[in-house]
C-alpha cells in the first residue's frame, strides 16, 4: 500500500503516527474495568465499557482510580494515524458516586487547576481521552462530548465547564480531553460520542421510508457496493418531465460523508433531501427546473466501523478521486464513472492548487468538468456557529444541522435565479416539535439560531435549536 506525499504529511488535520506499544486492534467488548489486584466478582461501580456496535469506537480503558479512567481511541482500520472519533457505552454504574477533587489523581488535578478549577469542585467520574491524533480541537473553545442514556435517549452535550483540553506530561505530552460526569441512575446504560452519530443503518431506514412514499419525483438506485458490500445509494430528485429523452436541464450533484467521522454532513444532507422532496413552493420550482443527484454516504464501510477519516482499507478517500480503484475505492469509482458519463468535456480548474489538496473531490471534479460547471465544498463545524453581529457560539443540534441543510437547498433558487417562478409568498419552514425541558442534572438548555457555513472541519459552526442536556456536575 502506498500513499502520496500529501497524504503522508503530518498535520494537525491529518494526524500523526503512534508508538508500537500503543497499537490497538479492535474495540472493547463488554469490558469490565477492575482495580489492580482485585479478586472476585465485579460489583456495582466496576464500570463496563462497550464499543462493539455500529459506528462504535473505544480501543482500551485503563483504571486509574474508582473515579478516574484513561480512554484510548481505536485508530482507523489499517491506518493508525487517525484517532479522533469515539463512541462507546458505560454500564454497571454506581449512583451518587462522587469524591472531592483533592482525592483524585494528582496529575489530572494539576492539569485542570491550570484552567482555573477549584479543589472544592465535586465530581462523579473523570474520563481522560488520552491519544487524540489532532492537536487543534474545538474542545479548547467550549465544545463538549455528547451523551445520552437508556431512559433519556435524546443526545445532549455535557456542560462545557466540565470539559478540559490540555497537554499531558503523563501521555508523551499529547493533548488530552478530560470530562467529569455524574451517573445519576444505576439502571441506565450511558453512551458517549465525539459528535452526534449518524450510522449507515440510520441512512438505510431513512431512504427506505422515502422510497415507500412512492413519489414520482424521487428515485433511489444502487450505484455500487463498498468493499464490505454495503450500498452506495444514488438519489435522483426532479420532476419526471426532466428525465424524458431530449430534455436538457441543469444538474446539481451532491455527495456527503466521504470522511466517516464527519457526522454533521449526514444531517445537513438529510436536511437538503427533506426539503427537496417536500411540498414547499420553492422545492416544487427547484424540481421543475433542476435535476438533483445525491450520493448521501460515500464511505459506508468507514461509517459502519467507527473510523474517523478512512475506509476499511485505511484510505482517506478524499485523496483518491484522481485515480480511484474499482476494488480499493469502489464507491469513488462508481461516482466518478457516473459523473464522467454525465459530463464528457474535461477542462481545468484555476483555484486551490496546493499539493496537500491534490486528489480531493473539489480539486479533481473542478478539473474534470467543463467550464460551465462549478464545484464547492460545504464544511460544517462539529460544534457551533457564530450569531451574526456577535461573538456568541451557539452549539449545533441534530435539528439545527438539518435546518442548515434545508436552507442550503433553498439557496439554489437564488443561485439559478428562479425566484420569480415561486407562485405565492414564501411560507416559513415548518417549526419542529417543541423541545422538552432538560432531563439531566446540571444541564443547561442551548440556544437556537440559523447560521452559515463554517470554514474548517474543526472550526466553529452554525445553526442550532434547543437541545436537552445531561447530568454532569
Amino acid at each position: 500500500m502506498t500513499t502520496n506525499m500529501a497524504e503522508r504529511s503530518r498535520t494537525a488535520e491529518t494526524g500523526s503516527d503512534i508508538g508500537g506499544d500503543d497499537i490497538i486492534a479492535g474495540n472493547v467488548s463488554k469490558y469490565t474495568v477492575l482495580p489492580a489486584g482485585y479478586c472476585g466478582q465485579p460489583k456495582k461501580g466496576h464500570l463496563i465499557f462497550d464499543a462493539c456496535f455500529e459506528s462504535g469506537n473505544l480501543g482500551r480503558v485503563d483504571h486509574i482510580t474508582e473515579f478516574e479512567y484513561d480512554l484510548f481511541i481505536r485508530p482507523d482500520t489499517c491506518n493508525p494515524r487517525f484517532r479522533v472519533w469515539f463512541n462507546f457505552t458505560v454500564e454497571n454504574v454506581k449512583e451518587s458516586q462522587h469524591r472531592s477533587m483533592v482525592e483524585t489523581n494528582a496529575g489530572i488535578l494539576n492539569q485542570i487547576n491550570q484552567v482555573g478549577l477549584k479543589h472544592k469542585f465535586l465530581l462523579r467520574v473523570i474520563f481522560n481521552v488520552v491519544n487524540f491524533s489532532k492537536t487543534k480541537s474545538l474542545y479548547r473553545d467550549g465544545m463538549a462530548p455528547m451523551v445520552k442514556s437508556t431512559s433519556r435517549p435524546k443526545w445532549q452535550r455535557i456542560p462545557s465547564k466540565n470539559v478540559y483540553y490540555y497537554h499531558c506530561p503523563d501521555h508523551r505530552k499529547n493533548y488530552v480531553m478530560s470530562f467529569a460526569f455524574c451517573f445519576d441512575r444505576e439502571d441506565d446504560t450511558y453512551q458517549f460520542a465525539y459528535c452526534y452519530p449518524y450510522t449507515y443503518t440510520r441512512l438505510q431506514h431513512y431512504l427506505d421510508n422515502l422510497q415507500r412514499r412512492n413519489m414520482d419525483y424521487f428515485c433511489r438506485e444502487l450505484l455500487g457496493l463498498s468493499v464490505q458490500r454495503r450500498q452506495l445509494d444514488l438519489l435522483t430528485i426532479t420532476s419526471p418531465a426532466n428525465l424524458r429523452p431530449g430534455a436538457e436541464q441543469k444538474v446539481v450533484f451532491i455527495t456527503a460523508r466521504v470522511h466517516p467521522g464527519e457526522t454533521p454532513s449526514s444531517f445537513v444532507c438529510q436536511g437538503i433531501i427533506d426539503f427537496l422532496v417536500s411540498q414547499h413552493p420553492i422545492a416544487k420550482v427547484l424540481r421543475d427546473h433542476l435535476v438533483f443527484k445525491i450520493a448521501p454516504m460515500l464511505n459506508p464501510d468507514g461509517v459502519y466501523l467507527g473510523n474517523y477519516r478512512c475506509s476499511l482499507m485505511g484510505f482517506d478517500l478524499n485523496r483518491h478521486w484522481a485515480n480511484p480503484s474499482p476494488w480499493a475505492h469502489p464507491t469513488l469509482h462508481g461516482v466518478k464513472q457516473l459523473i464522467i458519463e454525465m459530463y464528457n468535456n474535461p477542462s481545468s480548474t484555476s483555484f486551490n492548487r496546493d499539493a496537500v489538496k491534490a486528489g480531493t473531490g473539489r480539486r479533481f471534479l473542478g478539473g474534470l468538468l467543463n467550464d460551465t460547471s462549478y464545484c464547492y465544498t460545504l464544511e460544517v463545524s462539529f460544534y457551533s456557529y457564530i450569531v451574526a453581529g456577535t461573538t456568541t457560539a451557539v452549539p449545533y443540534t441534530e435539528e439545527a444541522y438539518m435546518k442548515l441543510g434545508r436552507n442550503v437547498a433553498r439557496t439554489f433558487l437564488d443561485y439559478y435565479r428562479l425566484n420569480s417562478l415561486v407562485e405565492r409568498p414564501l411560507a416559513p419552514t415548518p417549526k419542529t416539535r417543541k423541545e422538552k425541558e432538560p432531563l439531566f442534572k446540571g444541564a443547561t438548555p442551548q440556544g437556537q439560531g440559523t447560521g452559515q457555513v463554517g470554514s474548517k472541519l474543526e472550526k466553529r459552526n452554525q445553526t442550532h435549536p434547543k437541545d436537552q442536556s445531561l447530568p454532569t456536575q
